[in-house]
């Protein structure tokens, strides 16, 4: 089971693209909620119905915790106290751990990326604080896979598959996507 978290002001196209390619790697994946309601709104605007709230996930199941971006999204799920528990809590334990685009700076909150590579952002470098940053599109970096943004959703979605299914899962599914 993944989860993909979504807070107020989250990035669309991160999350959705996310949802999407794993669910075509024939991976289980929902959706949850930290705004205490199922319909979280996008940083667009866009209304998006969660599958759980977070209260409601059992994170016993869960092998992968994922953080989409966007601003405010990404701050609001860094104060979410219950999530930054359960990131510190699978970084600690080897369970895989993902952020694109601001999120990375939440996993520099929680202090799980000292001294490990990460990329956020560009122009953000700053919030990756104990981190050594690659700009690279997608790091992998242990059990820490991190992204860049929007554009690069689809290309994190498909390392996210990789990480969860093997390289060739992610390599079916990029071929039906038309993805080079």
């Amino acid at each position: 089971m993944v989860y993909i978290h979504l807070a107020e002001g989250f990035e669309e196209v991160e999350a959705l693209t996310i949802v999407d390619v794993l669910r075509r790697a024939g991976i289980d994946v929902k959706t949850v909620s930290v705004s205490g309601s199922r319909t979280v709104n996008g940083t667009h605007g866009i209304p998006v119905g969660s599958d759980l709230l977070f209260e409601e996930a059992d994170y016993g199941a869960c092998e992968m915790i994922v953080l989409p971006g966007g601003l405010p999204g990404a701050t609001n799920l860094g104060e979410h106290q219950g999530l930054t528990d359960q990131i510190k809590a699978f970084a600690a334990s080897g369970k895989k751990v993902a952020a694109i685009c601001a999120a990375p700076m939440v996993l520099a909150q929680c202090g799980i990326l000292d001294g490990r590579e990460a990329t956020i952002y560009p122009g953000m470098e700053e919030h990756l604080a104990g981190a050594v940053p690659t700009g690279a599109n997608v790091t992998v970096c242990g059990n820490i896979i991190t992204g860049r943004g929007p554009a690069l959703a689809m290309e994190f979605a498909l390392a996210l598959t990789e990480e969860l299914a093997g390289a060739e899962v992610r390599k079916q599914v990029a071929e039906g996507l038309l993805f080079d």
